[in-house]
């Protein structure tokens, strides 16, 4: 027995002709624990195809399932000053902007475009809860108000997608400054007989619930979103009583009448459609009367 052509070359072989897996191939749900392939998910709009878990969405992966054709133009939002407090805990708050950056490649928290849903113009905003949990500072509160200048100027509805953590600390009383700024944001909207639809998605808490995101013509949630100003374990142990069974989650809320719908994220889009629509006094969408997809061919030129 050859040793060396038997065990050595057989070894080093299996060694130089492993494939590597690469590592975002496979998605775990965090609900119900099953590994799903990643492009299926994405498909999907990372909705669990096994237990229906809504997952964590970027605002422009949200965008491109929203808009016809996955077309949209970001409005330009006015910069906020950078570290306005000097506030430092564990790390610089600038150090903490820019590992945000580097995380997500986005500029901030919340992102705003312009496009067509079912050929119905609007202005659409977007918060990035891993964006710093998607936290309300001093350029949220400017881009709020750049959405809804947008859609006075361009007389068209604002549809927000809320998700954050509430205030950003960073930012002290600058950060709660952007209620009162976004409360007055909406009633432009108002005030030029704009419809104003918000979906909240998991989670909406703290001062963003407290204002912008409680003050639409139509409320819409993701299934299971968590929904409150206080969160449910800071309720029970002020009042020392145990809560009851899905307590401030969307489904309990639409029961409880603060909700106008609960929408699973793959049937949203048809719904904003229509609702808008409505709103606006327009007949319904047409189904397939949509734009051509996007295409690398150039057309031929006629002779």
């Amino acid at each position: 027995m050859n040793w060396i052509t038997n065990y050595v070359r057989p070894r080093i072989n299996s060694i130089f002709s492993r494939r590597e897996t690469p590592d975002n191939l496979w998605t775990k749900c965090p609900e119900c624990g099953t590994m799903l392939f990643h492009r299926e998910v994405s498909e999907n709009l990372n909705v669990c195809t096994n237990c229906d878990h809504h997952m964590h969405i970027t605002p422009r992966a949200r965008f491109e399932a929203l808009f016809d054709g996955g077309i949209f133009t970001e409005v330009k939002v006015p910069a906020s000053k950078p570290d306005p407090l000097q506030f430092r805990d564990q790390k610089k708050y600038p150090d903490r902007l820019k590992a945000a950056q580097k995380q997500t490649g986005e500029s901030e928290a919340m992102l705003v475009a312009c496009g067509e849903i079912g050929r119905t113009p609007i202005v659409a905003a977007a918060q990035d809860f891993s964006f710093m949990a998607g936290s309300m500072g001093m350029y949220v509160g400017n881009a709020i108000i750049a959405a809804a200048q947008e859609a006075v100027k361009l007389k068209r509805p604002l549809i927000l997608f809320s998700a954050a953590g509430g205030a950003r600390m960073q930012e002290g009383i600058l950060s709660l400054m952007q209620m009162p700024r976004t409360t007055v944001a909406v009633q432009m909207l108002k005030e030029a007989g704009l419809p104003y639809i918000v979906v909240l998605t998991h989670p909406t808490t703290g001062g963003v619930t407290a204002s912008y995101a409680m003050l639409g013509d139509v409320h819409i949630a993701e299934p299971n979103a968590l929904i409150c100003f206080a969160g449910p374990r800071v309720i029970e142990q002020t009042i020392r009583e145990k809560l009851p069974e899905g307590f401030q989650r969307a489904e309990y809320l639409l029961d409880h009448g603060m909700l106008d719908r609960v929408t699973p994220r793959t049937q949203l889009r048809d719904e904003l459609i229509s609702i808008t629509r409505m709103l606006l006094g327009q007949p319904p969408a047409i189904k397939g009367d949509l734009p051509a997809p996007k295409t690398d061919k150039t057309p031929p030129e006629a002779p």
